[in-house]
């Protein structure tokens, strides 16, 4: 697998700023992932005997939505940032998790997202998916357009590597 390496130049003149990197996204996502853990909660059924399994399978999608994002914040190690414009000098990650899906930090978000609306079986907070889920997706789509920038081998990579759900998106 050929490797992208390190970035080719350094991003472009007046893109220090935390709005130009992206702040935006950064404090819009704050109300998002607030309201993926209180519109469940806020919005729950009564739990049933049936709802029992939907409470520990919830609970266990919630738990792998964690590791996925532990993984893919372990993998960027200094690289990481909440913005969405790469740090100077990150290299491109095409191993471990990257492996399988170019976002994983967001994809366990979801997923987590999911998990939990499932285990307070929320109609409302599983409808609340969909808005993390599009939120995530443009979020990602506008740290596409800067890592294609930035890294030569991203289009080939992102050929190879879904963007959310491997296999699937």
């Amino acid at each position: 697998m050929k490797r992208s390496g390190r970035a080719q130049a350094p991003h472009a003149p007046g893109r220090s700023g935390f709005w130009a990197r992206g702040g935006g996204w950064v404090l819009a996502q704050i109300p998002v992932l607030i309201g993926a853990v209180m519109v469940p909660s806020q919005t729950a059924d009564s739990f049933s005997l049936i709802g029992v399994p939907a409470h520990i399978i919830g609970i266990a999608i919630t738990v792998t939505g964690g590791i996925i994002v532990l993984a893919g914040a372990l993998q960027l190690g200094e690289a990481l940032t909440p913005l969405p414009h790469p740090r100077d000098g990150a290299r491109l990650r095409e191993e471990g998790i990257y492996r399988y899906m170019r976002h994983p930090i967001y994809s366990g978000l979801i997923v987590g997202s999911f998990g939990w609306a499932l285990a307070w079986q929320s109609p409302w907070g599983i409808a609340y998916v969909v808005l993390v889920f599009l939120f995530f997706d443009r979020k990602a789509a506008r740290e596409e357009r800067w890592l294609r920038a930035r890294y030569p081998g991203y289009d080939g990579y992102a050929q190879r590597v879904r963007k959310l759900f491997p296999g699937v998106y």
